[in-house]
């Protein structure tokens, strides 16, 4: 997904990604900003994976809902 495109559509990917990663706190959600690489760096240091690992992550859960 085009960077610009996961921005616009953060307000609505937010109760998602909370419910995907519920050890993501509601703050921490919120300094996301519809920012691919925070959202990253998130998920690495709060369920200890790899770049990679949180990348492909992300990726295959845009590609499940479809956005």
């Amino acid at each position: 997904m085009d960077h610009d495109v996961f921005k616009g559509k953060w307000k609505q990917l937010k109760g998602r990604v909370r419910e995907k990663w519920g050890e993501l706190t509601q703050d921490e959600v919120d300094q996301i900003q519809g920012k691919k690489e925070i959202l990253s760096g998130k998920l690495q240091e709060k369920y200890g994976m790899t770049k990679d690992q949180a990348e492909n992550e992300i990726n295959s859960f845009l590609e499940k809902i479809n956005v």
